[in-house]
């Protein structure tokens, strides 16, 4: 499994698929593993706001390849969801990736929005509530198949989904089957994360977007109280629960730049670290677009910011 809570703060990216890899693709997971990254994560989307009309790959592929292109690197999606995947085929899909990889693979996944996934497959999107109740579903099928798929197989049938004595033999590589991080921002997911999930993966309260530094920082401490309050219900140790926070700056105006400069994100770290975050994930740089970033800043901040941090 992933890395337990209480370890020190770990320094992750998210590279979004937008490069041919034989046209620098390669060489970004490469260096991803240089810099020293925890892990390195990629959207699954099949197309994602901005970059709509640009180029836009497959997530499992994607990191298929990576993982023959690095070593030590731990790789993962930054989140997979049900709009366009079902429990089934998905699980086949991780646990081949999780063999290439040699057990370097974390999954991070959500309900998904209602954005262009949300009815590329011809239909309208989900009301929020089915949403809610497809992703329960979703995740609970999804942790059998990667847990029990052995001889005899799972049967599964659900309002959404449903299993026929399927095997998932050999399984992951990770027992009992690769980590799940769960994107949670209200009760029920937070609920789901506190059941399935070794990490919980939040962006902070949207209500704070377009804020202050101190009101996203604030609205990250309530998320944090609610997160901790739901594992004590469901009886688990709140630092049981990985922590990742994902840099929405890159996507949404939030107060705070923590790739502005070294010292911008050695405070954005260190406000972080003291509500208990385990793992801060940035924006890999991609010019011309909303996560365009000065590379030598960042690759400074790879290098140096966690040490200046401890510092």
């Amino acid at each position: 499994m992933a890395d337990s809570p209480g370890l020190p703060l770990r320094l992750s990216t998210v590279i979004v698929p937008v490069h041919r890899w034989s046209e620098g693709g390669r060489e970004t997971w490469r260096r991803a593993e240089e810099l020293g990254f925890h892990t390195a994560y990629t959207y699954d989307h099949l197309s994602w706001r901005s970059f709509r009309d640009r180029p836009w790959f497959g997530a499992l592929r994607t990191l298929t390849a990576a993982a023959c292109a690095t070593g030590t690197l731990r790789l993962g999606t930054l989140v997979t969801s049900p709009n366009f995947r079902h429990p089934v085929t998905l699980a086949k899909e991780l646990i081949t990736l999780d063999d290439v990889a040699g057990g370097r693979i974390t999954l991070g996944i959500g309900s998904g929005g209602t954005g262009f996934d949300a009815t590329a497959l011809g239909h309208e999107a989900w009301p929020p509530a089915e949403r809610s109740e497809r992703f329960a579903e979703f995740l609970r099928l999804l942790d059998r198949l990667l847990s029990e798929g052995g001889t005899g197989g799972v049967s599964y049938q659900g309002e959404y989904y449903a299993a026929h004595e399927v095997r998932t033999i050999p399984g992951c590589v990770q027992r009992p089957r690769l980590p799940f991080t769960v994107a949670a921002n209200g009760p029920r997911a937070m609920r789901l994360a506190a059941r399935h999930g070794q990490a919980w993966v939040t962006s902070g309260d949207p209500a704070t977007f377009n804020g202050s530094a101190d009101s996203f920082h604030a609205g990250l401490a309530r998320q944090v109280e609610r997160m901790e309050r739901v594992c004590e219900e469901a009886g688990r140790e709140p630092g049981s629960l990985g922590r990742v926070l994902l840099d929405a700056a890159g996507f949404q105006p939030i107060g705070v730049s923590p790739l502005a400069s070294v010292a911008a994100f050695v405070d954005y770290a260190g406000r972080c670290a003291e509500l208990g975050f385990t793992e801060l994930v940035l924006h890999w740089p991609v010019p011309d677009s909303v996560f365009a970033a000065d590379p030598g800043v960042f690759e400074d901040i790879a290098t140096e910011g966690l040490a200046q941090l401890a510092g």
